[in-house]
């Protein structure tokens, strides 16, 4: 066996097509790291553009933990070796495979391919939720990926405890003709030429010429908008969306936008799920701003980036930039697939926006993006811009690395084409349990699946195809229309837990896995919460083309039906929006817990919900909707002050714990006042809040409607009693946001909404027929 000379082959044939190549070295570690060192100096790449992820120390050459390999994205090595012996996880591996140049090499040390399957890491170890051990944890996954090693173009593999090449890599060595950038000519352009000059391929000189639409929107150098015939456009919003797979150089484009933008006196707004997913673009706009010689100030951590013209550029969280703080001229929300739709359409409000996501990968799902957003976009009044970058980067097209990559994570998994499953219903659906087992041997099915998921939720990752081969706390249950899935659900099993598990979860320990009985116990001090047994609904998509017929709904049914009897709840945890708490309401979930602190990323307040299976159920589900019910009173006039009140009126609703009233007869007169008389709402705010509540919590139930069975408030009404008695909120902005044309009227709005109320709670009392007697009512 010589390592070096097979790595000095693989590399010259990956230089000649400007791919990259993969050289599996599997054997024992040690045997391992010595023969990385014999390939590096093989292939003749220096020790300065080479980086090793281990978690061993002592090497020449730049060492990155494998916990922070996040740290190499958006930087380019010749070489990269990542060490699986140890520390090994699916994300980790797609994040380092994108970090090689063109002509460079990925080295995976590997245990013996044979045995690496039955060979548990931390990341499987990660999977052994309580009360499983790791010896549930499947191997499924890593035998998956074995797989693909041994059949893969373009991937070498030497095993060195025997000192035998098993496969060289061949792959074919020529490669599709890089693109030429050009530089539209001045009379066309708006952006600098230094932009376009800038630009590294053909899609990007293309992407960058359509964001030249959002400088059109606000206005160019002459101070006026015209559209495409030179006509006056005042007025008129822009989007550009931009979609892209991994290493297309998206982000680099919308830096170069935002510098010409900062150049020419704009202020740019910037957002993106974390703020590293920024860095790119931040760094390729400073470039910019050098060369042209129009940098500002140097910027200061992560302060703005200001130009000479008094342009900049700044940073906010995507929850505080959907507010267009201090009104900016443009934003750029970069990772948009991993934001929800709410936020995004905040977005659309300024006059000037760009959204660019990611199509294949897993920092979010693009098909996911445009399928949930488009319609929402659609009915806007913009001109939109579409530009798809599909030529890499970093190394030529049709790379052999990259489509392992893709295979291997799964990364370009899609859901059925719409033809297929345009035609399904509730009736035409088939109910299926899939084990890991069948995921595993078809491919196909796995695919389908999977690509549900990715398309449903921007989280989906590569970890996550590992946790569905091989997590036992996992299940998968699908509807299946003519033989191909259309919805799904991934279930988690939780609770069942231990004395000992439950005590140390409630003095503070986080016990993996058991996301409900953690909140539970550790939050909510239930030291009990984690006996029962229950199924938490982690994802649930249903295909974009048959959406809005039920199927949902009735996988949910199916899934209740199946689980009836073998387990006491079923539960979920999700970012509350007023559709998603319908849903599950609609569908037999009650409300027992709101968060008071909203998501960083999709900036919402977290509902968890329960479908209680058995009678130790339905006493879990009483309890925490009892004390939900005794404590959203005073977390409303504080924590959740901000929250959506149909977010509030949606939550209360399916709350399944009646509030009973306690007025005193002083309180009933002081109410009887308000609503009939010249009585003031501030003398005994108690009972306001009192009645607010008990007509908002388990409203839409039977029982809930007045005496004539018409509605006792309507939907206006209901969100003033959450703004104005329950949140505190000032009546001046109430009447602002309610649409009440004065403070007065909105008070005298919350008078006729009391008189309602009295009605419905307080027809059987005297006190309250004497006071409305001396009303004339």
């Amino acid at each position: 066996m010589n390592v070096a000379a097979l790595a000095a082959d693989l590399r010259a044939a990956a230089r000649r097509s400007d791919h990259r190549r993969l050289l599996v070295l599997a054997g024992e570690r040690d045997a391992g790291v010595d023969a990385a060192f014999d390939a590096v100096e093989g292939a003749a790449i220096p020790d300065e553009e080479t980086t090793i992820v281990t978690t061993a120390e002592g090497f020449r050459f730049e060492r990155v933990a494998p916990n922070h390999a996040r740290e190499l994205l958006g930087t380019t090595r010749t070489a990269v070796i990542y060490d699986a012996h140890e520390d090994f996880s699916p994300n980790a591996l797609g994040r380092l495979v994108g970090t090689v140049d063109g002509g460079g090499l990925f080295v995976l040390l590997a245990p013996p391919l044979d045995d690496w399957p039955d060979r548990p890491g931390s990341f499987e170890s990660s999977l052994a939720v309580p009360p499983y051990a790791v010896d549930d944890v499947g191997g499924r996954f890593r035998e998956r990926l074995v797989g693909t090693l041994r059949d893969h173009p373009g991937v070498a593999i030497v095993d060195v405890d025997a000192g035998t090449v098993e496969r060289r890599g061949d792959a074919d060595a020529s490669a599709p003709a890089r693109s030429t950038p050009s530089t539209p000519p001045a009379g066309t352009r708006r952006f600098p030429a230094a932009a376009y000059e800038a630009c590294l391929t053909a899609d990007q000189s293309r992407a960058l010429h359509a964001l030249e639409a959002l400088e059109h929107s606000v206005g160019g150098t002459d101070g006026e908008q015209r559209d495409a015939e030179g006509e006056a456009d005042e007025g008129r919003r822009r989007a550009v969306v931009v979609e892209a797979d991994r290493g297309r150089g998206k982000s680099s484009a919308a830096g170069l936008a935002a510098g010409s933008l900062a150049a020419a006196g704009r202020d740019v707004l910037v957002t993106a799920p974390d703020r590293r997913n920024a860095s790119d673009l931040f760094s390729r706009a400073s470039e910019l701003l050098s060369a042209l010689d129009a940098l500002g100030d140097e910027r200061s951590g992560d302060g703005p980036l200001r130009a000479r013209s008094g342009g900049r550029i700044r940073f906010a969280p995507p929850a505080e930039a959907a507010e267009l703080p201090d009104d900016p001229d443009v934003v750029l929300v970069d990772e948009a697939a991993a934001l929800p739709v709410r936020l995004l359409s905040s977005f659309l409000d300024g006059p000037a926006v760009a959204f660019f996501t990611t199509v294949h990968g897993y920092e979010g799902a693009g098909r996911g993006f445009s399928v949930r957003f488009r319609d929402e976009l659609d009915g806007r009044d913009h001109d939109v811009t579409e530009v798809t970058l599909s030529e890499p980067i970093r190394f030529a097209p049709a790379d052999p690395v990259e489509s392992w990559a893709f295979r291997a994570l799964l990364l370009d998994a899609r859901p059925p084409v719409e033809a297929l499953v345009a035609d399904a219903s509730p009736s035409s659906v088939d109910y299926r349990a899939l084990s890991p087992e069948e995921l595993a041997a078809d491919e196909h099915l796995l695919r389908e699946v999977f690509g549900l998921l990715v398309l449903a939720h921007y989280r989906t990752e590569p970890d996550d195809l590992a946790r569905l081969l091989d997590a036992p706390n996992l299940r998968v249950r699908v509807l299946e229309h003519e033989g191909h899935v259309v919805s799904v659900a991934l279930l988690a099993r939780e609770g069942g837990l231990d004395a000992e598990t439950r005590r140390s979860m409630y003095e503070g320990a986080r016990v993996r896995g058991n996301m409900l009985p953690d909140v539970f116990t550790s939050q909510l001090r239930d030291e009990e919460a984690g006996v029962p047994v229950g199924y938490r609904v982690v994802r649930i998509a249903t295909h974009h083309a048959a959406r809005s017929r039920g199927l949902g709904s009735t996988l949910l049914s199916e899934v209740r039906t199946e689980f009836d009897g073998d387990a006491d709840y079923l539960g979920v945890g999700y970012g509350a929006t007023p559709d998603l708490l319908s849903f599950w309401e609609s569908n037999g979930y009650e409300t027992v817990h709101l968060s008071t602190t909203r998501n960083e990323s999709s900036g919402e307040y977290s509902a968890l919900m329960l479908d209680p299976l058995s009678e130790v159920g339905r006493a879990l589900c009483d309890r925490h909707a009892r004390w939900f019910r005794d404590r959203i009173g005073d977390l409303l006039a504080e924590h959740l002050r901000d929250a959506d009140p149909d977010v509030v009126r949606g939550a209360l609703a399916a709350c399944e714990a009646p509030l009973s009233l306690d007025l005193s007869d002083y309180e009933w007169r002081v109410v009887v006042g308000v609503a009939f008389g010249p009585g003031q709402y501030a003398t005994a705010p108690r009972a306001f809040r009192r009645l607010a509540l008990a007509a908002l919590v388990g409203a839409g139930e039977e029982g809930e409607d007045g005496p004539d069975g018409e509605p006792t408030l309507t939907p206006r009404e209901e969100r003033l009693l959450v703004r104005k008695v329950l949140q505190t909120r000032p009546a001046d902005a109430v009447a602002d946001e309610l649409g009440y044309v004065s403070a007065r009227q909105c008070l005298r709005a919350l008078g006729d909404a009391y008189g309602s109320l009295v009605e419905r709670y307080g027809g059987t009392n005297e006190v309250v027929a004497t006071e409305r007697e001396r009303f004339g009512e």
